[in-house]
């Protein structure tokens, strides 16, 4: 195994940790959802490193992308009113059953701070080869190849084009 594919990796189980990490930070308290989101992010991200499951910097980089992903999450349940299972666009049985009953809980017990995060997130998020993402669709903004991620995973180039930035 060379050692970037260990890296991401790495980086993956960060990713499914951490979330794991922040659903149950999350659950032990019915307060308002947004210090707790924030404090439940921190912990998982400062655990990580003291676990010594990465660095400090790589922490970061994994919370910001979950971050990413929980606003995203928060701002399509905002504009549609769908079920999570709809922004996934994948029938349930493709979908690993773990990863998706922690998105789920997450946006049963976040929805009205998904909301709060998703006004101050950017209008249109993006997506770049080498960050790592959870289960949903990519579009490559170049040429619309769609990307599906059936778990977490490390983001490729376009397989068609070979550019690095995508859209949800």
């Amino acid at each position: 195994m060379t050692e970037n594919t260990h890296n991401t990796e790495k980086l993956v189980h960060a990713y499914n940790r951490m979330l794991e990490r922040v659903k149950a930070l999350v659950e032990q308290t019915e307060k308002e959802a947004s210090p707790v989101i924030h404090k439940a992010l921190e912990t998982a991200r400062e655990k990580a490193v003291e676990l010594g499951e990465v660095t400090q910097e790589e922490a970061n980089k994994v919370s910001d992308y979950l971050k990413r992903d929980l606003e995203d999450a928060g701002h399509y349940l905002k504009q549609t009113e769908s079920e999570l299972s709809d922004w996934l666009k994948f029938e349930l049985e493709l979908i690993e059953i773990k990863v998706l009953e922690l998105f789920s809980d997450m946006a049963d017990h976040t929805r009205e701070e998904l909301e709060k995060l998703s006004e101050r997130a950017r209008k249109e998020s993006e997506w770049h080869t080498g960050e790592v993402t959870g289960i949903g669709t990519l579009h490559c903004v170049s040429c619309g190849q769609e990307i599906h991620f059936h778990s977490t995973g490390h983001i490729p180039p376009c397989p068609k084009c070979h550019k690095t930035v995508f859209k949800r």
